[in-house]
């Protein structure tokens, strides 16, 4: 980062690259784990892969704006990555994956439905395993995309801040 700092590029260009970068990991490590859950557990597609790959780009575009503010807020890389285990491990929890958000109490749901993870998983699960179309998941695309747009904007000034530190 410091040689980023002293070098001449504008701090947007930083910024651009950073997400570009997360984004493509992101889906890297999306692609990866369908792969082996085909190769290994027989996973089956039955929605169109294209709408697939679709939500999976909002949904990891949903999650490098709260990356990167995690990391931006972070004095050193360690609690950057502690950070995001933190948040990590109870969206997990809270957002249906492991398992029903129907079994959690009220408030606990409250908190599930406004994890973008929530809705990235139910919409792979629709595109997936019910072959819903752009039709049935508008809804969890549209809240991915309020949530991307929102995180990337609140992203921008927060890292900006950091780099002047």
């Amino acid at each position: 980062m410091d040689g980023l700092l002293v070098s001449p590029i504008p701090a947007t260009a930083v910024i651009a690259g950073k997400i570009l970068s997360q984004t493509v990991r992101g889906m890297i490590q999306g692609f990866l784990i369908l792969g082996l859950a085909m190769a290994v557990f027989g996973v089956r597609i039955y929605g169109s892969p294209i709408i697939m790959v679709f939500v999976m780009l909002m949904g990891v575009a949903s999650f490098v704006g709260v990356g990167i503010i995690l990391t931006s807020i972070a004095p050193e890389q360690e609690t950057a990555q502690m950070l995001v285990i933190l948040l990590q491990f109870p969206m997990m929890f809270l957002s249906g994956i492991i398992f029903p958000i129907s079994q959690l109490p009220g408030w606990m749901q409250w908190i599930g439905r406004g994890m973008p993870l929530y809705y990235a998983a139910d919409a792979l699960r629709k595109v997936m395993i019910l072959n819903a179309g752009l039709n049935v998941i508008g809804g969890d695309i549209v809240i991915l995309v309020a949530y991307s747009i929102f995180t990337m904007f609140a992203a921008v000034p927060v890292f900006k801040r950091a780099m002047t530190r």
